[in-house]
């Protein structure tokens, strides 16, 4: 209970208010900025393919899992799932001044997400079973470590031949340096968004994810390599994935495998991100209180996953180019509309009973629903909806809501997608103002702010679920910037909103829901004064 404590404590310090924004620098220490790219000194570099983007399924076929035969395990398939989801994306230039955007998105674009390959002897890459750091920059990877075949016969066993595994982590500093308390929030946002890049690369080459989430916070950090901390820098393990050239594999729950890195010679020294630091001593505490730890049998897994094919709709896409053209909507022309068809689609990627791949890595079952306002979307009446991504708290949500909203169903809506009308009307101002009073959340078709449940999740799993909260709503939020793609306009995170005022909305007191992140999409204003360069120099 201790730790639901300070995570509950953390939470209300972190949160932005009309009067009151959560702890923060108070200004931009431009000379001090973290390098946002990770790299060790001293170790072997493997070079990565840059797999050509004419190459590979259309972006329904992925997401409905038509025609994507499993791809084998080499260095080409290998590099190609690195380049779709965690690379550079391109270059931008303005003024001298020049920085990369990547395939994952990143608030404020400081990326504090790091990723680690682990897998057995790859011609090209290995000879033998090893740990690698992926570094974006040069797309390629530097080997810290090699490890015994026995201990990697421990590791995957029960797994598919051809199984390998992905560590994801996160240095909270890249992010505490420009957002400060919030900062937490924000870098678990990047794991989702991080995960589900993930997700989407492997389906693309017909593969699958597992994420081996009985594994606690001490044994990834055995596993990875990050044991021996940085105070100002410390990276903090979040996740192991398993990828997997097949569906429908057993739940493997061993972790016997870790001894067999406890003594390893690890490789390299990483740079300094820094030279100066400001100490944010609660985000130390909530990161040690939602540290996981070892769960042979995690609670609330046992729940069916209905599957509702018929509400993704087809399309033409090739989705390697949408996830590589991905970019943020810097602001909104207050002028484009969508089709309600459109709309439907928006919300068909976000719900994993229509559209599981995405949501693949997840073994609870959904806690974000999307409180919605409506601003430009044919067919649909201006106004406050909701979408509930999970039946079972339909009933919980009516009773903890305004009882005056309607909860009408609107009239083309799909069958299967439980999407409410709560109230009509122009709810432009009120979006843009619970969203710090940026006006790009009321000059889109659409905005939303993501509401989970918070309570209740953190009780029944324990607080290591806080994190994990963010990382759905990271997945939710990748899928809105792929379908903004396909559909030709485009979308942003924003992670700086009033929290309460937007629970006021909605009529929510207590601690049941809280709102966690908020997205908006629609028709971009670009910024013509901006250069865009290539990702790599050689391409």
């Amino acid at each position: 209970m201790a730790c639901w404590d300070k995570t509950k404590q953390y939470h209300q310090h972190s949160k932005h208010d009309y009067y009151r924004s959560a702890p923060g620098p108070g200004y931009m220490d431009w000379e001090n900025q973290p390098d946002p790219f990770r790299h060790y000194d001293g170790t072997e570099i493997i070079k990565l393919k840059k797999v050509p983007l004419n190459e590979g399924p259309l972006f329904y076929e992925v997401l409905q899992s038509k025609k994507v035969p499993a791809l084998p395990l080499n260095l080409a398939t290998l590099s190609q799932l690195l380049f779709d989801s965690l690379a550079i994306s391109a270059w931008k230039s303005f003024q001298g001044s020049k920085w990369a955007l990547r395939v994952n998105p990143s608030s404020g674009n400081l990326h504090p997400t790091e990723g680690y390959l682990i897998c057995g002897p790859i011609e090209g890459i290995n000879s033998s079973p090893s740990v690698s750091h992926y570094c974006p920059k040069t797309h390629g990877l530097e080997i810290r470590t090699t490890f015994s075949n026995e201990t990697w016969k421990q590791m995957s066993e029960g797994f598919p031949e051809n199984t390998f595994f992905i560590g994801l982590s996160s240095i909270y500093w890249r992010e505490a340096w420009k957002y400060g308390l919030r900062a937490f929030r924000y870098c678990h946002h990047d794991m989702g968004h991080a995960l589900t890049a993930i997700n989407i690369a492997c389906s693309v080459l017909g593969w699958r994810t597992q994420l081996m989430d009985h594994l606690g916070g001490e044994e990834l950090e055995i596993v990875l390599g990050l044991n021996k901390k940085s105070e100002e820098e410390i990276e903090v393990p979040n996740c192991l994935i398993a990828v997997t050239p097949q569906e429908n594999i057993k739940n493997i729950k061993s972790r016997d495998f870790v001894a067999g890195f406890s003594d390893l010679k690890w490789l390299g020294n990483p740079n300094i991100l820094s030279h100066d630091h400001m100490d944010w001593h609660g985000i130390t505490e909530v990161s040690q209180a939602t540290q996981k730890p070892y769960t042979e049998d995690l609670p609330n897994t046992g729940f069916k996953r209905a599957t509702l094919p018929n509400l993704l709709q087809e399309d033409s896409f090739p989705i390697r180019k949408a996830i590589h053209q991905r970019r943020s909507a810097v602001a909104m022309d207050g002028k484009t509309r969508i089709s309600s068809e459109t709309f439907y689609q928006f919300m068909a990627t976000t719900i994993p009973d229509a559209c599981p791949l995405p949501f693949q890595t997840f073994p609870w079952e959904p806690q974000i629903h999307l409180g919605l306002f409506i601003h430009r979307v044919d067919g649909l009446s201006e106004g406050l909806y909701f979408l509930v991504r999970n039946k079972n708290h339909l009933s919980d949500l009516k009773a903890t809501f305004k009882k005056d909203f309607t909860w009408t169903k609107p009239k083309d809506c799909p069958q299967d997608m439980d999407l409410f009308l709560l109230r009509e009307g122009d709810f432009q101002g009120i979006a843009a103002s619970v969203s710090c009073g940026q006006e790009i959340a009321g000059k889109g078709c659409f905005s939303l702010g993501m509401i989970s449940t918070f309570e209740n999740a953190s009780l029944n799993y324990g607080a290591w679920m806080y994190p994990r909260l963010y990382w759905e709503c990271g997945a939710i939020g990748q899928m809105l910037y792929l379908q903004a793609e396909v559909s030709g306009i485009r979308s942003t995170g924003i992670g700086c909103f009033f929290d309460d005022p937007v629970r006021e909305v909605f009529g929510i007191e207590g601690l049941s829901y809280q709102s966690l992140y908020h997205f908006t999409v629609g028709g971009p204003v670009e910024d013509t004064r901006l250069t865009t360069l290539p990702p790599y120099e050689d391409d």
